[in-house]
């Protein structure tokens, strides 16, 4: 029996998202195994969207928009659908995030969620949430779409050596997730940096942090801790961090020998020259 599950659009977005699809194929005078066929998945998938069940992706809404000729509706609205799937912790620093003009982050465990790749980030985040893996990636994703916007944040990256080393997911995700991250290289608004080792003691050694800076806010620094994130525009904790970071660009390599110690490391500890991503 189809599920008719009554929906409350003010729910969630994902509730909204559910009910606009069943009222619009509705109007169409389409069954869920009709607009099924024409967008090439199961009449179950979209009864389980219908009912809030199910999180759709950004390629589910083009093609949908498409069928039901909708103007794009559903690929504007499948971006707050997704963002509502980050923990609730996480959401308020996301949203900072995609309106920064300036990211500075330093990681010492795990590469940054936006320069992620989805094997990448499905690894890392099935550590805590194998229920909701695949809402949480696509909502990972989501978070990378402002690095393609037509004026994109500058982000500057500082990684740990220990980054490149830590096999997240196995040798062929992190083979990927480096030559990811040497794709990069040229990239006019994005720098990423290796500090190696060899440096000793720095001013990460608290651990990860984000600066975001912004065209008319006050710059806010965020760092993230077991279960929850901080962020603050103290204009000390500003004022100290602003100084920690341009230390810690200034003992890391160079753009061009990150690249070489990203390609090194690729080669020797997983067993493969890095290859697309150079090109």
């Amino acid at each position: 029996m189809v599920n008719i599950r009554n929906l409350d659009p003010s729910a969630s977005p994902l509730d909204y998202y559910g009910s606009e699809l069943r009222r619009l194929r509705e109007e169409a005078n389409l069954s869920q195994a009709e607009l099924g066929s024409i967008l090439y998945c199961t009449a179950s998938l979209i009864g389980q969207i219908e009912t809030a069940k199910k999180v759709p992706t950004r390629q589910f809404s083009e093609r949908l928009d498409a069928a039901l000729l909708t103007g794009g509706v559903f690929t504007r609205l499948v971006g707050l659908v997704l963002k509502s799937q980050l923990p609730t912790w996480f959401q308020a620093y996301a949203e900072m995030e995609a309106k920064a003009t300036y990211i500075s982050t330093y990681q010492s465990q795990l590469v940054y969620g936006l320069l992620q790749t989805p094997e990448y980030a499905r690894a890392v985040l099935s550590v805590e949430n194998p229920g909701r893996l695949e809402e949480l990636v696509a909502a990972r994703m989501e978070r990378q779409r402002i690095l393609e916007r037509e004026h994109p944040p500058v982000l500057c990256v500082v990684l740990d050596e220990a980054v490149l080393y830590r096999e997240i997911g196995g040798a062929e995700v992190m083979r990927n997730q480096l030559a990811h991250l040497l794709g990069f290289l040229d990239h006019p608004w994005i720098q990423v940096q290796v500090l190696p080792f060899h440096v000793g003691q720095h001013p990460g050694l608290l651990g990860s942090f984000n600066l975001l800076r912004f065209e008319e806010d006050p710059d806010i620094l965020y760092t993230e801790s077991y279960d929850s994130g901080h962020m603050t525009a103290n204009s000390q904790a500003i004022r100290e961090r602003s100084v920690g970071y341009a230390r810690l660009q200034a003992s890391a390599l160079s753009r061009e020998a990150s690249a070489e110690r990203i390609e090194r490391v690729t080669r020797e500890r997983y067993g493969h020259q890095p290859g697309p991503a150079m090109a």
